[in-house]
């Protein structure tokens, strides 16, 4: 009756027996056994006490009344029956089994080691015993003989599903991720009910960058269990990855509906309301997750980041001692910084802490370049390209070919380069969004590939197919990233330019392009590059060819269409609001107490931090009508209307670099203060350039606040500045993209030049007159 599933009928065929003989010990297990099946464990666990006082001798119920108690959390109970099961029936394998399988639970390795061997010696083919004794021996450390026992549970039992996934998680862990991929699909091949070889081959693929089988896997898993919540964290992840923010949100809720206690849950939820804009939704799932797991390093770094963006600076200096304490551990620790690099580049920390930072995440990638388990490239020969023999073979990497700040200010670089000495190379990591900007750089430059359907290890085979002399990483730790096609090292010479103003800490990217002024040699030991320092501002824009209308005298915008007073002085910042910190802001207000009739216009950029702005300017007596928020404009109204403003103020702990320069083309002035990190000091490069740096720069928050305030009680000369800046962006080289192009490939031919010399990778300077543009040698 049991055995066809009609349970009632067994268990009434069962009371009917010991009706009949009270002492039958069978049916008093058996009935037992119905219990245990239906999850009521006490009962099961009365019954087989009463076969086993009727019949001490009985093995089976021994065994069973130990899983029950194994299944009530009482594991010295269940070694107990095990032992007694083994005292009634010496060679009782599956009791061994069972005892092994307890003492493996409890921590204690080599009892589970000796009973599995116990359990096999007594039946040669339990194949059961040969996996878990696998596993005992690998949580032992002895990685070789556990992969010993799961080879023989296969010879037995080929196609046995757990030992494929075990054997599959030591190639795993020792970055084979090739062999591992193998037995998970073997596995799957087996059996589709099993969730851990779908669990783990989606960790495969996202770590390889793809991420579409990484969700397909993650589908199974959620298939075969659909409440399991770290499935849903896992496949919320790899959507958010790929841009599927609102996916994401909906795996993540359902996670935290699941399991409310999961504070990795609420803290990724955060990080898509962030990433969608839900500033406050984002700080109540980071407090929430910080009140379940209060030591969580990722949510205290990552509140304080979005607490930054909304400039709500209660705690600060206590939350980035506190954030400093937990990256330093980390590091120590060897673990990956909690803190990413393109944070710590706007944070008020010891630079060569953020270098530390850097070499952190280079590691990581180089990690999971290792998994791809390619062997090392070969390079194309290290010749000099001659004038007219031959070209210098230049690869640009970036997700940013499109409606990106990259794009608008590198747009015409790619064409320009001349094609009698240069062959570029433009790898598109993102798809086409269909925009003038993609449309451009793939129609100009000489080459375009559109590279974001390939895992990262076809992308460095193609590139090194391509035979790349000299590779350019335009991302760096920004969004949309694959550093490890770079650690895999396609090219010989490899370049971070213009994405990360900052150092990428990797040992598999030889130079930084930058200049004298952002990144003096004096501060080469922040840097794990070497310094190319080009002549003038490293940073490259494209307003002379893209946005020149703006030069023209009549402006279309006025100060009414943005709620600007037309009578009081205007300060502007247009930065995001993450760039702010007290110590400037506190300068602000001084300047706007010390001006008469002015007002300091910024962007709701995010809206949510507009509140908390106005709220601390008040309390430092700023009245509210000097405070004005709009909204943020397209780029080319966006650099009109800057214009309108007066006085550009920028944030020293992290330069406008984009916005600086739209606003010197806008022929606005600004005052900038220099610092140490490299993002610091892009502002006071660009003003350098323009020729009138000296007006522009200070050098102490005092000498930024005289500045400010001098010129907006000068007219004239204020006037006289704006006037001459507006004279220059024709002629000075800050806005001379075609010279830049060329500066640039002077780079180039020198870092070839080096390498074709046998020296390794150096410290140098471009001058305008480098007779190595081309080599004629």
């Amino acid at each position: 009756m049991k055995a066809q599933g009609l349970i009632q009928e067994a268990y009434n065929c069962y009371l009917e027996a010991l009706r009949i003989d009270p002492t039958f010990a069978i049916a008093w297990s058996n009935l037992a056994g119905l219990f245990m099946e239906a999850g009521d464990l006490n009962r099961a666990l009365i019954y087989y006490k009463e076969a086993v006082k009727l019949k001490p001798s009985f093995a089976d119920a021994y065994l069973n009344q130990g899983n029950v108690y194994k299944a009530m959390g009482m594991p010295q109970e269940a070694i107990s029956c095990y032992q007694c099961a083994l005292h009634a029936r010496p060679d009782y394998s599956i009791a061994y089994g069972n005892l092994a399988s307890t003492y493996h639970e409890q921590g204690q390795l080599d009892l589970a080691i000796v009973h599995y061997n116990q359990a096999i010696i007594c039946d040669p083919n339990f194949v059961e015993a040969y996996n878990n004794l696998g596993n005992a021996l690998k949580d032992s450390g002895r990685v070789e003989e556990a992969i010993n026992c799961y080879r023989s549970c296969l010879l037995i039992q080929g196609n046995h599903p757990q030992a494929l996934t075990n054997l599959g998680n030591i190639y795993m862990e020792w970055n084979m991720a090739t062999m591992a991929s193998s037995f998970y699909k073997a596995a799957i091949g087996v059996t589709t009910a099993l969730s851990s070889p779908f669990n783990n081959l989606a960790v495969i693929y996202k770590q390889q960058g793809n991420h579409a089988e990484a969700i397909l896997c993650y589908n199974e898993v959620l298939r075969i269990d659909p409440l399991a919540a770290d499935a849903l964290v896992n496949r919320g992840n790899t959507l958010k990855e790929v841009n599927r923010v609102s996916e994401a949100i909906q795996d993540y809720i359902r996670a935290v509906q699941v399991r409310p206690t999961m504070a990795e849950a609420h803290a990724n939820l955060a990080s898509a309301y962030k990433d969608s804009g839900l500033v406050d939704s984002a700080i109540t799932e980071y407090k929430q997750a910080l009140l379940l797991r209060p030591d969580f390093a990722e949510a205290t770094c990552n509140i304080l980041h979005t607490l930054q963006c909304v400039c709500d600076w209660e705690n600060r200096d206590q939350l980035f001692r506190e954030v400093e304490d937990i990256i330093r551990r980390q590091i120590q620790n060897n673990i990956l910084p909690s803190v990413q690099p393109f944070h710590a580049i706007a944070y008020p920390i010891d630079p060569i802490l953020a270098l530390e930072i850097s070499r952190k995440y280079a590691a990581h990638s180089a990690l999971v370049a290792s998994r791809f388990g390619l062997p090392p490239f070969t390079h194309p020969p290290a010749i000099p390209v001659k004038k007219g023999h031959g070209r210098l073979r230049v690869g640009y990497v970036s997700s940013d070919f499109g409606n990106h700040p990259l794009s608008h200010l590198m747009g015409s670089v790619f064409g320009l380069h001349n094609r009698d000495n240069i062959e570029v190379f433009c790898y598109a990591l993102s798809p086409n969004d269909g925009t003038e900007w993609r449309q451009r750089t793939q129609s100009e430059a000489e080459h375009f590939i559109d590279i974001s359907a390939m895992t990262s290890d076809m992308i460095a085979r193609l590139i090194n197919q391509d035979k790349i002399h000299i590779l350019i990483n335009l991302n760096g730790y920004t969004k949309g990233a694959r550093t490890e096609i770079f650690a895999m090292r396609p090219s010989p010479i490899q370049v971070s330019y213009m994405g990360f103003p900052g150092t990428t800490g990797a040992t598999y990217i030889d130079y930084l392009v930058t200049d004298e002024f952002v990144s003096p040699i004096k501060y080469a030991h922040i840097y794990s590059e070497k310094l190319v320092h080009l002549p003038h501002c490293y940073f490259v824009n494209d307003y002379k060819q893209a946005n020149r209308d703006v030069l023209s005298t009549l402006c279309p915008h006025k100060r009414s269409d943005y709620g600007l007073p037309e009578d009081k002085f205007i300060f502007a910042c247009f930065s995001q609001l993450y760039k702010m910190d007290p110590d400037i802001f506190n300068t602000w207000c001084n300047i706007l107490k010390r001006v008469p009739n002015s007002a300091l216009w910024l962007l709701r950029f995010p809206a949510y931090g507009e509140t908390r702005v106005r709220a601390y300017a008040a309390s430092r007596g700023v009245r509210p009508e000097q405070i004005i928020f709009t909204d943020v404009a397209i780029k080319d109204e966006h650099i009109r209307r800057s214009a309108l403003a007066d006085l550009y103020l920028d944030t020293p702990l992290c330069n406008g670099h984009t916005t600086g320069t739209d606003v010197l083309w806008a022929g606005l002035p600004m005052i900038t203060l220099p610092l140490e990190k490299m993002a610091t000091r892009v502002a006071g490069s660009l003003c350098m350039s323009t020729g009138l740096g000296e007006e522009m720069i200070a050098w102490s928050m005092e000498e930024y606040e005289e500045k400010a305030v001098a010129l907006a009680l000068d007219p004239s000369k204020l006037q006289s500045l704006r006037t001459r800046l507006k004279d220059a962006r024709l002629t000075c080289p800050l806005f001379d993209t075609y010279r830049w192009v060329q500066n640039l490939e002077r780079a180039y031919f020198k870092m070839w030049n080096l390498h074709c010399s046998g020296s390794q990778p150096q410290h140098f300077k471009v001058t305008e007159d480098d007779a190595e543009f081309p080599s004629d040698r």
